[in-house]
């Protein structure tokens, strides 16, 4: 499955480096837009949400949402094939 992450974090990137850590210690990931990362992952959006929330500060906004159903835009290429292969 995949799960798509967005944040509004607001204290210097510096500070988030564990947080990128457990982002980029999933099985796979993507991350083409600025703060916001699709993860392959078997974690449900809950069990994700609560790993990523033990490395943001109070202020920081956070959603984990499941990919599902239609979704379009404006991505490179390597984008849409990385979401083809991990969707199913």
């Amino acid at each position: 499955m995949i799960l798509l992450v967005t944040y509004d974090l607001k204290q210097p990137t510096a500070s988030y480096s564990e947080l990128f850590d457990v982002l980029k210690g999933e099985q796979s990931w993507s991350h083409y837009i600025s703060s916001t990362w699709l993860i392959a992952t078997d974690k449900s959006a809950k069990q994700f949400s609560s790993e990523l929330a033990e490395h943001i500060f109070g202020g920081d906004r956070l959603l984990v949402t499941q990919l599902i159903g239609e979704y379009q835009g404006w991505l490179p290429r390597k984008a849409w094939d990385w979401i083809k292969h991990h969707k199913d």
